[in-house]
């Protein structure tokens, strides 16, 4: 677990750092303005993704199966991410983008509802051995996703969220800390760019930061635990969507 907190930190941190620096494409790439009106980067975003899938895929506790659907799961996530937080449009809630849906226009929520519930899917069935513990796998993957993505509306905070959320598991044990290990890396290691306003993690890092988490969750739980965490994100994805329509 250390090793795995240690890996995702080091390499959040240098992959951060080399964005910043380089920033490929140029600032229309990576900069956006914040709630405050503060120009920052999204750097944090690819770094938070890399971190956590490189130290899922080298949790050595975890059998080679787990490791690589998870890791590649992460990447999926901040890839749907990536590609809304430079190709997105104004359009925001569940119900905008399936409208769109049915009229036959993929629009860029949709790639990340699709993509990212397609690859919380077959995170379940790599880690899961019954049809149902899979489908409710796949279902807290995804809307773990999605869920952190939500509280990215304020500097630090969807960082701090995963911090909170992922000690849990670490101090869980088993299969869910590693697991865990890998988002709470990533996420200290951003946490003081991030909480002094110099970068955000954007659809890409929330998104695979809250993927992690829902492998943590997925890893530590039977049936039982999977059913109460499926209910509980769909239920706040609806709220969400709701009380707020503009968001995700």
């Amino acid at each position: 677990m250390i090793g795995a907190l240690a890996t995702a930190a080091t390499t959040a941190r240098g992959t951060h750092e080399a964005l910043r620096r380089t920033r490929p494409g140029g600032p229309a790439v990576w900069d956006r303005v914040n709630h405050a009106g503060r120009t920052v980067t999204l750097c944090a975003g690819p770094a938070a993704a890399l971190g956590t899938a490189v130290a899922t895929a080298a949790a050595r506790a975890l059998p080679a199966r787990h490791r690589w659907a998870g890791a590649l799961t992460v990447l999926a996530a901040g890839a749907c991410g990536a590609y809304d937080d430079v190709a997105g449009d104004d359009r925001r809630g569940f119900r905008a983008h399936l409208s769109a849906l049915r009229r036959g226009e993929v629009t860029s929520g949709a790639v990340k509802l699709l993509g990212i519930g397609a690859a919380g899917l077959a995170a379940g069935v790599a880690l899961k051995e019954r049809p149902l513990d899979r489908l409710l796998a796949g279902v807290v993957i995804a809307g773990s996703a999605h869920a952190v993505n939500l509280l990215d509306v304020r500097p630090a905070r969807a960082v701090g969220a995963t911090l909170a959320l992922g000690a849990g598991g670490l101090l869980r044990g088993g299969p869910g800390a590693a697991l865990a290990a890998a988002p709470v890396g990533a996420a200290a290691a951003l946490l003081a760019a991030a909480a002094a306003g110099h970068t955000m993690l954007g659809d890409s890092g929330a998104h695979a930061l809250g993927a992690g988490l829902g492998l943590a969750v997925a890893g530590a739980n039977g049936r039982a635990g999977l059913a109460l965490h499926a209910a509980v994100l769909v239920a706040a994805t609806i709220a969400a969507d709701v009380r707020n329509p503009q968001s995700g």
